[in-house]
């Protein structure tokens, strides 16, 4: 990052003998041999990291860089302090041995157990196979399909009914008719009499197949939308660290919606379609088997034309939707988000970012437009081709004395629906696979496995006391390890705090303890039972979470204090409200305990905010309590009626803390470092002070930052 604070690109080198950097825009490069006073020091401090490299004389430069770094940052200084050791005693420095994957001969970090070449998710296009998996939905609702597909089957016979009297209507009045004989009105009426009652049959069976089978997809669409929330709620933290919300609130929303309207409106016309066809072929084939050939000689050809441009829809259509995920994905970040982006004046910008992603979809369904764009009409003009060869044959017929006008006239009538619904079937192509890419995108997050499993026969979890136990516990994100090798008591009722440098490892340990994450390597024991072992949510019933920036949904405030605890009646919300020292504030609001809460807290101050946080853990009485950075993001005044309500919390709970300001943590009965992923030092504030080692030093950097601000 440049002075500015503004994302930008450096590189700093550390070699045997000296340190090289070049700043962001920088042209050229800055040196600094070894020397005995120089140190590199690195921390950080509100989400920023710094690095500062100093001698006896003074600070001689310093560099700014985002959190992502960090590890890298960290491995930067553990190679000065040996490049400089190395310089001072003249013993060569111990390189840590590279590990190589054996597959790829990549080169591996040493804390990398997985390698990210080789466990690279393979991406595997939709099929429309996946279709036939919504059958899990749809056969509660067997019986009702069944009904619509026999009222489909009588509504289809009932419309081949007209064509086929048209040969005697022809045959047997207009052309006697047209030859002067005499016209038996009976025979008018019987005729006209069928057509009129084919109609209505026709009529009634297509509006019954259309309401039986529209209530059902409608169903089978509700059941899926359900399972997949349900389903994804159930997942792990895990899952839903790499993926955006607008793509998943478009996967459970506009894609279950595209295969509601697939399956009630397009399958049944398709389906419709086949019978249309299959009866037709039926029947043509009996009028005349060589005008029949004739009808059908167009097919392979569209067979073909369908083969060659299915897989090209298929993949485009599954782009157009993750292209469509990065539109809604803007909508997803800048709407919750407003506040933000007014207080910056970045209007313009969002506006750009979402313009953006609007042309990228537009340029992806533009390239797909130009196949589906000669398919159809192709289509079309092969089916009026066919239309023409009828002609051309059934006169020849006529002439030859095979067939008469009247079958010529049924033979057109038929031909005319054959092809029409020849046509009306290709264009099905464009919306199957539009249907089959929505089906795979959501059976993605069915078929996804939670990394936090219910066990099969869970224990059930009574009292519980609150003793926690680390048992050599180890952890890695994808195939980064981030904690390992961890061992921890910490006593019922005890109080501790976790500290280090950012990317230590802390949150990845809260998250371990209330199982968000499972352990790769050892265990997690409560009052000496793997919680793995509980049911999730009987587990996590017990643990109380107060984060640094407080959710609060849309509601009352009532509703949202007693989120964990549904059933609490208004005297336990109030309790709880006075516990937390927000009983107050909550009741010069203008409805008090029923006033609304706008979307993630709006219309409340942080500090307000956090003691509700901190009233909702009160609620639920928990054992075990986390507090995130809890105080981190207010001002001293607010902090410390958080503080006062903090203490009300704590009492006679298991605690842990995480703490930006290591003040705040000096009431813990220990403090635990991390470095690293493993724990360096643990012990009370003034036997860590006295050892002057890694908690000294983070002590000791943060009051001079301390003293650097009051400076400023």
């Amino acid at each position: 990052m440049d002075q500015q604070l503004r994302f930008s690109k450096g590189i700093i080198v550390v070699t045997p003998g000296r340190v090289l950097a070049r700043a962001p825009g920088a042209s050229g490069w800055e040196s600094w041999p070894f020397a005995p006073d120089l140190v590199l020091r690195h921390h950080d401090h509100a989400g920023v990291g710094h690095l500062e490299l100093v001698n006896a004389h003074g600070r001689l430069g310093a560099w700014r860089f985002t959190l992502g770094q960090n590890l890298s940052a960290i491995r930067l200084v553990e190679q000065f302090d040996a490049h400089l050791d190395s310089h001072s005693t003249g013993q060569p420095v111990v390189q840590e041995e590279k590990n190589i994957c054996p597959s790829c001969k990549a080169p591996l970090e040493p804390d990398q157990e997985e390698c990210p070449v080789c466990t690279k998710v393979v991406y595997t296009p939709p099929s429309t196979w996946t279709l036939f998996r919504l059958w899990r939905f749809a056969k509660p609702y067997k019986w009702q399909l069944a009904l619509g597909f026999t009222f489909m089957l009588l509504s289809t016979g009932a419309h081949l009914i007209p064509p086929y009297l048209t040969i005697p209507l022809m045959d047997n009045v207009l052309i006697p008719y047209q030859n002067g004989k005499a016209v038996d009105p009976s025979l008018v009426v019987m005729y006209m009499s069928g057509l009129v009652g084919a109609s209505i049959l026709a009529w009634i069976f297509g509006w019954g197949k259309t309401y039986v089978l529209a209530l059902a997809s409608e169903r089978i669409g509700a059941d899926l939308r359900t399972t997949t929330y349900e389903h994804l709620l159930q997942l792990s933290l895990e899952y839903f660290s790499g993926k955006r919300t607008g793509d998943l609130m478009s996967r459970i929303g506009s894609e279950s919606d595209r295969i509601c309207v697939f399956l009630s409106l397009h399958l049944l016309d398709f389906l419709s379609d086949c019978l249309m066809i299959v009866m037709t072929g039926v029947i043509l084939f009996n009028l005349d088997p060589w005008l029949a050939i004739c009808t059908l000689a167009p097919l392979p050809f569209i067979a073909w034309m369908i083969h060659l441009v299915r897989d090209r829809l298929r993949t485009g259509f599954e782009k157009i939707d993750r292209v469509w995920g990065e539109v809604t994905n803007v909508l997803a970040d800048t709407i919750p988000g407003i506040r933000v982006v007014k207080a910056f004046a970045q209007e313009a910008r969002e506006a750009n970012r979402f313009r953006t992603a609007n042309k990228h979809n537009l340029a992806v369904n533009d390239k797909l437009n130009k196949v589906w764009s000669l398919f159809s009409p192709t289509v079309s003009f092969l089916t009026e081709l066919g239309l023409l060869v009828i002609w051309v044959f059934g006169i020849y017929q006529v002439s030859k004395g095979n067939i008469t006008v009247g079958v010529l006239s049924s033979f057109v009538a038929y031909a005319s629906r054959f092809y029409g619904r020849l046509d009306s079937m290709s264009r099905i192509v464009s919306v199957t696979q539009k249907s089959a890419s929505a089906a795979k995108r959501i059976f993605d997050i069915l078929d996804h496995v939670s990394s936090v499993p219910e066990p099969v026969n869970p224990v059930k979890l009574g009292k519980i006391k609150g003793d926690i136990s680390l048992r050599e516990v180890g952890f890695r994100y994808g195939n980064r390890a981030v904690n390992r090798g961890i061992n921890l008591d910490i006593k019922a009722g005890q109080m501790v705090g976790l500290v280090g440098h950012s990317g230590s490892g802390k949150s990845t340990l809260v998250n371990l303890i209330c199982r968000f994450y499972d352990v790769a390597e050892g265990a997690i024991l409560l009052d000496g039972v793997d919680i793995r072992t509980f049911a999730v949510s009987d587990y996590r019933r017990n643990i109380g979470l107060v984060l640094q920036e407080p959710f609060l949904f849309f509601g009352t405030i009532a509703e949202n204090l007693a989120y964990g605890k549904p059933g609490a009646t208004r005297e336990e919300i109030i309790a709880a409200a006075r516990a937390a020292h927000a009983h107050e504030f909550i009741l010069r609001l203008p409805q008090g305990y029923d006033s609304m809460v706008g979307e993630r807290g709006q219309g409340l101050s942080g500090g307000e905010r956090q003691r509700i946080s901190i009233a909702r853990a009160l609620l639920i009485d928990p054992k075990i309590l986390i507090l995130d950075e809890a105080t981190a993001s207010v001002d001293s005044e607010t902090e410390k009626e958080i503080q006062r309500a903090l203490d009300n919390l704590v009492q006679g709970r298991t605690t842990i803390a995480i703490a930006h300001r290591l003040s705040t943590l000096q009431k813990a009965d220990r403090l635990v470092v991390l470095d690293r992923g493993v724990v360096v030092e643990d012990g009370p504030h003034d036997e860590l002070m006295a050892l002057e080692g890694a908690y000294y030093r983070l002590y000791q950097a943060q009051a001079r930052n301390a003293e650097l601000a009051k400076e400023e």
